[in-house]
């Protein structure tokens, strides 16, 4: 999903929007490196499985009933259950075999699905995942549904609805990956998404959430680089290393998380999350000092420490009455492997977050 993508397991990368052009308020673009493919590179073997401290990728979560189920990034899309959010448990891929129309349209894509996010809306809960070719922005949103999350219940199965959106080399200046959804006031569904290129869009959904919604309207709502950096090229990432955004409603505003700088690399990664706010879901996005994010702006949440090289690609719940950020960090008592860290959000005076690592 980011920039020189290594994830320890596998990777990421890739993508871009819909099927033509879409009008947007703003450009959007994302950067890659290398060419070498997933199946080139040695496998290494994965570590022993920690309950009390997983290694996890793209980590998002939801409660139903005395359950939290946590989905991220793997072949599948991996799945884990917890009573406690402290000790976790391995439950089933959603997908024993991997979607058709990713297959057809993906050249390589073998199942490795990256950077999930999950809501529960209209009775439904509805997980929203990303394909991609490595090293490249053809990249594809994909949208499935299940009315339960307990796979011990009678009703559990997860019903595959295929593409959302599309991003193509060449077509497009953004990338069709991490994408997050959050219901807006008029409950209207938005689905932000995006990494490295152009930054990050926004883009409003329809009803069932199978579609973009007509007629098209994009907004780029954050970049890492500012106005005065030239456009990267529709073929390469570029150097705007941001990606993962997630919007979470807290009083009057929505706030924008999204990750800074590079994943995956271990010991070496310089992961950090930053945050904006704004009246509408659609942005513009401001952070604490009053710069646009869709400028470079942006207020650090979260940044490496003695503990983590880097964390990000975070998602942001209110769970029991408490608000909560969720994430993966570089953890360098483990050789800078890639595990879930979850924090209370802490927030100031002036309704701005952070958390203590």
């Amino acid at each position: 999903m980011k920039h020189t993508h290594l994830i320890l397991w596998s990777l990421l990368m890739a993508g871009s929007l819909t099927y033509g052009r879409a009008q947007e308020t703003t450009s959007g673009q994302r950067p890659r490196l290398t060419t070498q493919s997933v199946e080139q590179r040695p496998r290494k073997q994965r570590p022993p499985f920690n309950p009390a401290n997983p290694s996890v990728h793209d980590p998002v979560m939801a409660w139903q009933g005395d359950t939290c189920y946590l989905f991220s990034t793997g072949m599948g899309i991996s799945v884990m259950s917890s009573t406690d959010m402290k000790f976790w448990k391995r439950e089933r891929p959603v997908f024993s075999t991997p979607p058709q129309w990713a297959v057809d349209l993906i050249p390589g894509f073998r199942g490795h699905i990256w950077a999930p996010d999950i809501i529960f809306h209209q009775g439904r809960y509805h997980l929203f995942y990303s394909c991609s070719a490595f090293g490249k922005n053809t990249s594809a949103i994909g949208h499935a549904s299940s009315p339960t999350l307990n796979p011990e219940d009678t009703d559990f199965a997860w019903v595959d609805h295929g593409m959302v959106v599309q991003s193509v080399p060449g077509r497009d200046n953004w990338n069709a990956i991490d994408a997050n959804i959050i219901i807006d006031g008029e409950g209207s569904p938005w689905m932000s998404f995006g990494s490295f290129w152009d930054g990050i869009k926004i883009v409003r959904l329809s009803n069932d959430m199978d579609s973009i919604a007509t007629p098209q309207q994009w907004h780029t709502i954050a970049r890492k680089r500012g106005n005065d950096m030239p456009p990267a090229d529709e073929q390469e990432p570029g150097d705007n290393a941001i990606e993962a955004p997630f919007i979470f409603r807290h009083g009057s505003y929505y706030y924008l998380f999204v990750s800074h700088d590079y994943c995956c690399r271990g010991k070496e990664s310089t992961y950090k999350i930053v945050v904006g706010r704004a009246e509408r879901v659609q942005g513009p996005y401001t952070d604490k000092e009053g710069r646009r994010l869709d400028q470079g702006g942006g207020t650090i949440v979260a940044q490496g420490n003695g503990r983590y090289a880097g964390i990000g690609h975070q998602a942001a719940y209110t769970f029991n009455g408490s608000d909560f950020l969720i994430a993966h960090g570089y953890d360098l008592e483990r050789n800078g492997m890639s595990v879930l860290v979850v924090r209370p959000i802490i927030w100031d005076n002036e309704g701005w977050p952070h958390i203590e690592l």
